[in-house]
């Protein structure tokens, strides 16, 4: 079939009314200059959407409200990371003006030594998204002169209702779009709280309360979580490298310790310590992995990693002690004197290597070598008596 041939004015106008990309070539692209990453809290909080998701009553409340007033005042966030001062809103939507007072007066016990804070706004008002919640963050962004962070406590209390016809990730992406283009548009760091799945998922992610629109649409989402081996604040995003830092909580206060998996596994060392410290002998990785519950084959493996690192010793026979107890020779003491049930040998000198050796046999000069308790003695100097 041969293509209708159009004229040139009807090509024009079909072409006008045609959706087309606003393209750019990859030079001129590379060519433009763009700001920095404007970060909040370097390392775990940037620019744009974040969302901030845990178990109920595990303190995300209080590591917000630490964020908070570490930008407010330009302190210490977690109280390790130095932030830039600037402007917070905190919607508090869930607790009311008399506990945040309590929270802050925990924090800030002393009135007199308490900074200024006057940086820092809280609103309890709910407002959802399509009810005028963005105009209303215009309207703040507008009214302060260095607008940096917008908490939001909690993200379900601004959510708007959902439509029929969109399936739950579709909800999602499309309800928190608005607020996710808002953040990004004005360089400012909107934090939303938010809850995680009881039972947990395998990805961190997966664990956020319902589907997954609401991550996939966050620039960042941090996890925090407690388990067996303490609490954790895990984060992945766009512009943030992906970790997962060990925490602790006590009195309201969080404090970042550090790198969760390197803490781990020098926990899982002091572990192997502790327990050949508390034996006070070389112990076989079999009876290691029994104390300490672990399979065969990754008690093995920590062994031999932490024995080439120096942490602990290798002993005769795979066994391992610490560094702290004597090794198994030094340990022996002294031995008491016996004849040698074969040759006719009396020790003195006990354990202690080259001890003089008597043989009762005829002849000159003899080297030997005599195993006591597993122990190797070399032996030398042996004087030789006449008798029968």
């Amino acid at each position: 079939m041969i293509d209708q041939i159009i004229p040139l004015e009807e090509y024009e106008r079909r072409r006008r009314n045609t959706p087309r990309f606003r393209r750019i070539n990859t030079n001129d692209l590379m060519a433009k200059q763009f700001d920095p990453i404007r970060w909040i809290v370097p390392d775990y909080l940037p620019e744009g959407f974040s969302v901030l998701a845990g178990r109920q009553k595990l303190g995300k409340t209080w590591l917000a409200l630490d964020v908070a007033l570490a930008v407010a005042t330009g302190g210490m966030a977690m109280g390790a990371i130095r932030v830039d001062v600037g402007d917070v809103l905190y919607l508090d939507l869930e607790n009311g003006e008399r506990r945040v007072q309590r929270r802050i007066e925990t924090l800030y016990p002393d009135p007199r030594t308490r900074p200024d804070l006057s940086r820092l706004e809280f609103a309890t008002e709910t407002i959802p998204l399509d009810k005028g919640l963005i105009e209303a963050l215009d309207d703040w962004r507008l009214s302060v002169p260095n607008p940096r962070l917008v908490v939001i406590d909690v993200l379900q209390r601004i959510k708007p209702p959902g439509r029929s016809t969109r399936n739950a990730y579709e909800q999602d992406y499309t309800a928190w779009s608005p607020l996710q283009r808002w953040a990004t548009e004005h360089g400012i760091a909107v934090l939303g709280l938010h809850h995680t799945r009881k039972g947990g998922a395998d990805d961190p992610l997966e664990s956020l309360s319902g589907s997954n629109g609401l991550s996939a649409c966050a620039d960042t989402t941090l996890v925090l979580d407690r388990n067996g081996n303490g609490t954790t604040l895990y984060v992945r995003g766009r512009d943030v490298d992906e970790k997962e830092s060990a925490l602790d909580f006590s009195d309201g206060l969080w404090t970042l310790k550090g790198d969760a998996s390197k803490l781990r596994v020098s926990g899982e060392r002091q572990a192997v310590l502790d327990a050949l410290l508390d034996a006070g002998e070389p112990m076989s990785p079999s009876d290691l992995a029994a104390i300490l519950g672990l399979p065969n084959g990754t008690i093995r493996k920590r062994l031999f990693d932490m024995a080439k690192a120096g942490d602990i010793v290798r002993e005769d026979r795979g066994r391992y002690r610490h560094p702290d107890t004597p090794s198994n020779i030094s340990n022996v003491g002294n031995v008491p004197a016996k004849a040698h049930e074969n040759q006719g040998l009396t020790v003195s000198g006990g354990g202690n290597i080259g001890g003089n050796v008597t043989d009762n046999a005829k002849g000159g000069n003899i080297d030997k070598s005599l195993n006591y308790n597993d122990f190797s003695i070399n032996v030398t100097n042996v004087t030789k008596v006449t008798g029968d």
